[in-house]
């Protein structure tokens, strides 16, 4: 019984030390974690041929990178920001509680900063 009560911990030690083998990984050197935070990771354009289904994940799960050719910067690979879906009764409880816009006021506004002109303007 003491055996298989205590298979749950050794497997969540398992996880949390591949967690933080990973983590390290990322770091890239750093000494903390906060040095690397927002910096993307440089992989050489070898790299980045070789090892392109591990990148591709690490980008699915937010991880960006500078892509490198002899050690000069070529290129940056980010994950592309995903649009969420609201529900419109959502917005418009959101904007029932505004202040009401005045609409003359609105387009004086707008008509002070663009030109509207149907003139070409060059």
């Amino acid at each position: 019984m003491l055996v298989l009560s205590a298979l749950p911990l050794a497997i969540a030690t398992v996880e949390l030390a591949l967690q933080l083998a990973d983590r390290l990984r990322r770091m890239n050197g750093a000494s903390h974690v906060c040095y690397t935070a927002g910096v993307p990771r440089e992989i050489t354009q070898r790299e980045l041929r070789n090892n392109s289904g591990t990148i591709m994940r690490e980008l699915d799960h937010g991880e960006s990178f500078v892509v490198t050719r002899n050690g000069a910067p070529v290129g940056e690979l980010s994950p592309v920001r995903r649009r969420q879906f609201v529900q419109a009764a959502t917005v418009l409880a959101v904007f029932a509680s505004s202040a009401p816009i005045d609409q003359a006021r609105f387009r004086a506004d707008v008509d002070r900063v663009l030109d509207q002109s149907i003139l070409p303007r060059a």
